[in-house]
């Protein structure tokens, strides 16, 4: 008994030491609280619910009554559990119908969305769905469609009607792998799909609905810049200011993303601190040099206004989406403490940014773009800080400049590599040559000619903001394909385990949020989530949740069974292999791939697969220690395992190493997203 309370007295000191500097850990533990409930593989009842928020509010009584250094640990208990339960109602919140199965046929909507696919095909977002022979209650709230039929002029607002292809949101391409169906849920989508013929107009745009004009508006100024700047320049420069990428071509796409540059195209904390920066600035300078104005008001409290107004002018003109509105909220924060004389850049405001977003958002914890920029942001603003504190040499005044864009540059890629790697498998050797070529300019001359544009536009003379801006998205891009040229400037990296960039991510949040020599024990978990990665072993056989795919690991990198088709899940696992081979190579690897019925001997197991029709009716038996996968339903003799479409429209992809066979729906789980409403749950063997 006496140890116990020696511990409890050594840890309460440790954590009133930490007095004043807890509070950049409150996203941390709300973060742990929303990941816990998305980490779950059966969606919480209401009484699950009930003890959760009962163990929150417990822990934040306790910290109330006995206020000390442990308390911290009462107020960490109750964000987790209040992260959980507001994960939880998020996701019963943004609910709606899913559509159930494949449709086809008439599709009339209103247009709320407007981009472009991975195919470079034109598509849209309606809602006001109407389905023929589909009732309110199974109709989507929401549905999405590529045109790949004729051209059409389609604008917001918009009531269009087509006949087309709609299904469900699609499963994780592999066990454990990202998990369209969630994002589609939380996005609002009831349905995807596509058209081959001719876009008919329905009903004229209605005016006066608010998101849908400021769609119109951002829909007319990127067309607006693209015919005054052609090609991949209008394309970026109306990415950079009203957020539609659709007029980037897909050679410059790769450029950027290969020379770690595409992170210019999203509206981003850069553009936005970047805007409203320049707009603050400005406004400071230009009210300082009127004294009658200078002397009566504060005049960096003003340009501080301004400079949010300028923000959230820019968040409505990009269309407000998930990412633009993380990065207003981060800029509103550093400008709201210069309204209320506190330091703009800490990691308070930081922490406080990170909080407003997963209060507002909490599924974009799981997303590369919300990782990515809070990674920079904090470690920028944690190494700044420990440079400020440090007793260094100062630099030369004209040194500093340059010194401040090479460590922003280095620190900031630092810190997103391993979470890019981690959800795109590549990085780019060259990204900070890249980032220093390119970065600065931004600042210096893009977003002020950006700026200047916006001024100009009234009077019809936005091309003298244009000019210029296009001139430095130029030299961007020309950066961007120099970049990409250079010998081995992309690497693959295999994907890594589910614990690995958690574990990461605490063990550095760990050395730069405590404070003392203890921060140096973060280090240990950063170095075991390098080494698991290391050692990530990638499944022997990977097969399509439609039969229409299956990949074999072989000496050479995976083996596809088809050249050609699903053609997106092909890519996805190449890239989770860490394999820079295209869907054809890959398939080279395979034997007799021109045979409708493949086969492929992994271990002790030997993979069919069966291709169409036509490949069904040459199947009527097979053996023991075979797998048969088939894209049609399949009716054999024999001791062996079908997992034909049928099958697979219940446990999705499958994952076999070892002999084990792992299904999507296994390691998914039932949640909300992905049981319609009545469906009763299909037992899945454990095989062995």
């Amino acid at each position: 008994m006496g140890i116990f309370r020696r511990v409890l007295a050594r840890a309460d000191l440790v954590l009133l030491n930490q007095r004043g500097h807890l509070f950049p850990w409150a996203p941390v533990f709300l973060a742990i609280g929303i990941g816990w409930y998305f980490s779950l593989r059966m969606e919480p009842v209401l009484a699950v619910y009930g003890c959760v928020a009962l163990i929150g509010l417990t822990a934040v009584a306790a910290a109330i009554r006995w206020p000390s250094g442990l308390s911290a640990i009462g107020w960490a208990l109750a964000l987790v559990a209040f992260g959980f339960c507001l994960a939880g109602n998020r996701a019963h919140q943004v609910g709606g119908p899913v559509l159930g199965w494949r449709y086809y046929g008439p599709i009339e909507g209103r247009v709320v969305g407007l981009d472009r696919s991975a195919s470079d095909a034109v598509r849209v977002t309606l809602d006001r769905v109407r389905l023929e022979r589909v009732g309110p209650d199974r109709r989507p709230d929401r549905v999405r469609i590529s045109l790949h039929g004729p051209a059409a002029d389609i604008r917001p607002g918009q009531r269009i009607m087509t006949t087309g292809h709609l299904s469900p949101p699609q499963g994780p391409v592999e066990p454990g792998g990202f998990d369209f169906r969630r994002h589609a849920w939380f996005q609002g989508l009831g349905a995807v799909g596509y058209t081959r013929t001719p876009v008919l107009l329905a009903a004229p745009a209605i005016e006066g609905r608010a998101g849908v004009k400021v769609l119109a508006i951002r829909m007319a100024a990127s067309n607006r810049v693209r015919e005054l700047l052609p090609g991949d320049v209008g394309g970026f420069a109306a990415a950079v200011t009203t957020g539609d990428r659709s007029g980037v071509g897909q050679d410059a796409l790769d450029a950027l993303r290969a020379s770690n540059l595409a992170h210019l195209l999203a509206i981003s904390g850069l553009h936005m601190g970047l805007l409203a920066g320049f707009v603050f600035a400005a406004l400071r300078v230009g009210l300082s040099l009127v004294p009658a104005f200078a002397l009566r008001f504060p005049v960096k409290k003003v340009a501080a206004l301004g400079a949010l107004g300028a923000a959230a002018g820019y968040l409505a003109l990009s269309g407000g989406n998930v990412a633009t509105e993380r990065a207003f909220i981060m800029v509103a924060v550093v400008l709201i403490a210069v309204l209320v004389d506190r330091r703009a850049f800490s990691l308070r405001a930081v922490a406080m940014a990170a909080l407003i977003v997963l209060v507002l958002r909490p599924e974009a914890l799981l997303g590369p773009g919300f990782q990515m920029s809070f990674a920079a942001t904090t470690a920028l603003v944690a190494f700044f800080g420990w440079l400020r504190d440090a007793d260094l040499p100062r630099a030369p005044n004209f040194v500093k400049p340059v010194l401040g864009v090479v460590l922003s540059s280095a620190i900031a890629g630092l810190a997103t590599a391993p979470v890019g790697a981690a959800h795109f498998n590549t990085m780019s050797h060259y990204g900070l040559i890249a980032n220093l070529l390119s970065v600065p300019l931004m600042g210096i001359l893009v977003i002020p000619a950006a700026v200047l544009a916006l001024l100009l536009a009234p009077f019809g003379l936005e091309m003298v903001g244009l000019y210029p801006m296009g001139m430095g998205l130029r030299w961007i891009l020309g950066v961007a394909h120099f970049v990409t040229d250079l010998d081995g400037a992309q690497g693959y990296v295999p994907g890594p385990g589910h614990w690995v960039l958690p574990m990461l991510s605490l063990g550095c949040l760990w050395v730069m949020l405590w404070q003392g020599r203890a921060r140096l024990a973060g280090l240990a978990p950063v170095v075991l989530a390098f080494l698991l990665w290391a050692q990530t072993e990638r499944p022997a056989v990977l097969v399509a949740d439609t039969g229409g795919l299956v990949g074999v690991m072989t000496a050479e990198g995976r083996a596809l069974s088809k050249a050609r088709g699903a053609g997106f899940i092909a890519g996805n696992w190449l890239e989770n292999d860490g394999d820079g081979s295209d869907q054809p190579t890959a398939a080279g690897r395979w034997p007799g791939a021109e045979d409708k019925v493949r086969t492929f001997s992994a271990g002790p197991i030997e993979i069919v697969h069966v291709i169409g029709k036509t490949g069904a009716a040459r199947m009527d038996s097979c053996a023991a220690g075979q797998i048969v996968v088939a894209s049609v339903p399949l009716r054999l003799k024999g001791p062996c395992e079908v997992y034909d479409s049928k099958r697979l429209l219940d446990t999705g992809s499958l994952a076999i190493s070892g002999g084990m066979i792992v299904t999507a729906q296994e390691r998914s789980g039932r949640r909300i997203w992905n049981t319609p409403p009545g469906h009763k749950a299909v037992r899945l063997a454990q095989r062995q």
